[in-house]
């Protein structure tokens, strides 16, 4: 699909494109391999929630503190 094409989608046709995509690759999740410092930075988190020094946050509040 050209960027043309996309550009001329409207927000929902983009929007299901995007789930689309996204449920078919991770239909295929066995092909993707997560590179090593992405296991290293799930560990850390691991462990600093396990310590105390790091909470759960819903979604919200995440966006929110993300966008500071």
């Amino acid at each position: 699909m050209s960027i043309p094409a996309i550009d001329r989608m409207s927000w929902e046709e983009k929007l299901r494109a995007l789930e689309e995509l996204w449920e078919s690759i991770t239909c295929e999740a066995d092909r993707y391999q997560s590179p090593a410092w992405h296991e290293e930075e799930l560990k850390r988190t691991q462990e600093r929630y396990e310590s105390g020094a790091e909470q759960p946050m819903d979604w919200d509040t995440a966006k929110q503190q993300l966008r500071k």
